[in-house]
């Protein structure tokens, strides 16, 4: 069993300095996936966007710059209130959101008391996962799909395939 801490906010996407629209979101935290945020935007709509980076990440970027590639976060003001910057990038293009820091910082704190800082490896049940796929059960499964090769076969050809030496 997990739990969840969830919160829907409002962020702006911002535009330009003197425009942004606002992006219904949802902030979510698994305690079965414990290193990792869930962002949703367009929540409600028909193709909602999920984004999935490290929850240290955004605990850093309520503090300070931090993060590289697809996902930067930093705290900054805007119209005299604290925000959280987050700079998003994919191939589909670029997004930079604002969110208030005080939201953001309450809900981080709601997922830190649920599993404290270094305490995330101790939910992943690392040993009953390997027990599982190790087991004569699991691995006869394995074997009837076709993931292992048989004795003399290449690994990831079925049998009846030919090889590249094969005519």
């Amino acid at each position: 069993m997990y739990s969840v801490v969830e919160r829907e906010l409002e962020l702006k996407l911002v535009l330009s300095p003197e425009r942004g629209i606002p992006v219904p979101a949802r902030l979510v935290y698994r305690t079965d996936d414990p290193f990792a945020v869930h962002v949703t935007f367009h929540i409600g709509s028909e193709s909602p966007v999920t984004w999935t980076f490290a929850r240290e990440l955004l605990v850093e970027g309520v503090f300070r710059p931090c993060g590289h590639g697809d996902v930067r976060i930093w705290p900054t003001k805007a119209e005299g209130r604290s925000v959280v910057l987050m700079a998003l990038s994919s191939p589909d293009g670029d997004a930079l959101l604002e969110a208030s820091a005080a939201v953001v910082s309450a809900w981080l704190e709601r997922t830190l008391r649920v599993v404290p800082p270094g305490a995330e490896s101790e939910r992943l049940d690392l040993d009953g996962g390997l027990a599982e796929l190790l087991s004569p059960r699991q691995a006869g499964r394995l074997w009837a799909r076709g993931h292992f090769p048989a004795r003399g076969e290449e690994p990831g050809r079925p049998a009846d395939e030919p090889s590249d030496g094969d005519s």
